[in-house]
């Protein structure tokens, strides 16, 4: 349908009902919107001229088309007198009862959205491989828009934004982007770069019986536009858990990668949410220069969920140490399963790369696969790993003794490499209980390690002092109450940390 000039001095009278944006007014007049574009100028937006938004509202009807073509009409160009001034977009108005947002609180929000992920997985699939695309989703790219970013909202602090809270999310945001080089390089190989719909929020989505329809996509700057498929879909996470439904933002993105049968870390979900939530700030701050009364209110709530979410990426390595029988390994077992984090065990990497068969039984400290330089060899394999998976956004928890001093600094240099988080933790339990369940664990012949209470006890003299690990009494201490200190700890460790 191509619509006829509208003449603004016509004698039509109807009721109407006018929303702003930050940059566009809708005009909602019975069954249909009219949607206009203000002459506004900015660091990433310039509609200054009638011509640019003219073109502005070509494009958004063209990249719509893509995921809601029969819910644009097309481009209405208003007169005056004849003369043409300015353009609009014509839309279909569909109820607000309807809104997936009005959705949310209803037993039919998880189906609405799983068909919102399929929606949008179609869109991502129907991308073509760009050069360009893949150039926006890079770790650079990525960087250089949040840098840009916090400038931008950085016009704000000590005025609407707490000049700290807004430091420490930068902090947080860049060292995650300074480790996760190889991460992001990863995600492109893949193909996780696409040409997305790149404003994805609940108030524009529309949940009709033949499926939803999904509008207002990202137009006037493609390379906006263009990201990881993640950071897509995380907008609409972030937008469900601003609106107070924090289920249903994981669980659409649980449904995204089921249906794309994809994954990624959970750092990079947690980054993705948090740069969404910032773009959203930036935006209610210039919502609130514009005089919008809520406004500064949004867009500090805003900036504490994105702070939230950079604490959760702050990607983290995690030694839990102590002599054998203290219960390190099912404390490592235990926290890896609770935050999903990656569990090395150096039993087990010394079973791979020391096979038992090519080594005499153990029975002192110092002999066979015990040998220092062995010992040693193990140690560096553990650390070469953790490095792979710190990289590439993973968090990683090392079970081992750690009662090398040497061992430990190798570990600390390695987590600053990669712009990690590291917190230490020490198992202790006296030697009677120490040996019992050393006694129990052979006994039952289930577990990888192979130390013994003469192996133990020729560590013991060892064991260099651990002035900065944090000590767990495994004796006192229920398995669930140890997890819940270390992960208290741990907490505490990453606010601390910046």
């Amino acid at each position: 349908m191509i619509p006829t000039p509208v003449d603004l001095h016509g004698d039509n009278d109807c009721s109407l009902r006018v929303v702003e944006t930050h940059i566009s007014r809708l005009f909602f007049v019975e069954d249909v919107v009219y949607k206009s574009k203000k002459p506004v100028v900015n660091a990433f937006i310039d509609y200054s001229t009638s011509e640019k938004r003219r073109i502005a509202c070509l494009r958004e009807i063209e990249l719509n088309a893509r995921l809601s073509p029969d819910a644009y009409l097309g481009v209405l160009d208003l007169c005056v007198d004849g003369m043409e001034v300015d353009h609009v977009v014509m839309m279909k108005r569909y109820p607000d009862s309807v809104r997936l947002s009005s959705l949310l609180g209803t037993s039919l929000a998880a189906s609405y959205l799983e068909q919102v992920a399929g929606k949008i997985l179609e869109l991502h699939n129907a991308s073509l491989p760009c050069q360009e695309v893949d150039e926006s989703a890079s770790v650079e790219a990525v960087t250089e828009l949040v840098t840009a970013g916090f400038a931008q909202l950085s016009e704000f602090a000590g005025s609407v934004l707490d000049t700290y809270d807004l430091r420490r999310a930068e902090f947080l945001a860049l060292r995650y982007l300074q480790g996760r080089g190889k991460l992001f390089e990863d995600r492109v190989a893949s193909g996780a770069a696409r040409d997305g719909h790149g404003d994805l929020q609940a108030d524009d989505i529309f949940c009709l019986e033949d499926g939803p329809r999904i509008l207002d996509c990202l137009e006037f700057d493609d390379t906006l536009r263009y990201c990881d498929e993640l950071s897509d879909v995380a907008f609409l996470a972030m937008d469900l858990e601003r609106l107070g439904h924090l289920e249903l933002a994981a669980g659409f993105l649980r449904c995204y990668q089921e249906l794309a049968v994809r994954s990624w870390p959970k750092s990079l979900e947690d980054f993705y949410i948090a740069y969404r939530a910032l773009i959203r700030s930036k935006v209610a701050c210039l919502r609130s220069r514009q005089g919008e009364p809520t406004a500064a209110t949004s867009a500090q709530e805003l900036l504490g969920l994105a702070t939230n979410h950079l604490e959760s990426a702050s990607v983290r390595l995690v030694l839990i140490g102590g002599l054998p029988g203290t219960g390190k390994s099912s404390l490592a077992g235990l926290l890896a399963a609770e935050t999903g984090a990656q569990l090395l065990r150096s039993d087990l990497i010394r079973d791979e790369i020391l096979p038992r068969a090519e080594f005499s039984d153990v029975t002192e400290f110092g002999q066979g696969r015990y040998r220092p330089d062995l010992v040693e060899a193990v140690y560096a394999e553990m650390l070469l790993r953790a490095g792979r998976l710190l990289e590439r956004g993973e968090h990683v928890v090392l079970d081992a003794s750690w009662s090398s001093k040497q061992d430990r600094k190798a570990a600390e240099a390695l987590a600053a490499e990669h712009f990690s988080v590291l917190s230490e933790f020490r198992c202790e339990c006296p030697t009677q209980v120490a040996q019992r369940r050393i006694e129990q664990r052979l006994l039952e012949g289930q577990d990888a390690s192979e130390a013994t209470a003469l192996i133990a006890a020729g560590l013991a003299p060892f064991a260099d002092p651990w002035p900065n690990s944090t000590l767990i009494d495994t004796e006192k201490l229920t398995p669930q109450n140890a997890l819940a200190l270390v992960c208290s700890s741990l907490q505490a460790n990453y606010r601390g940390h910046h």
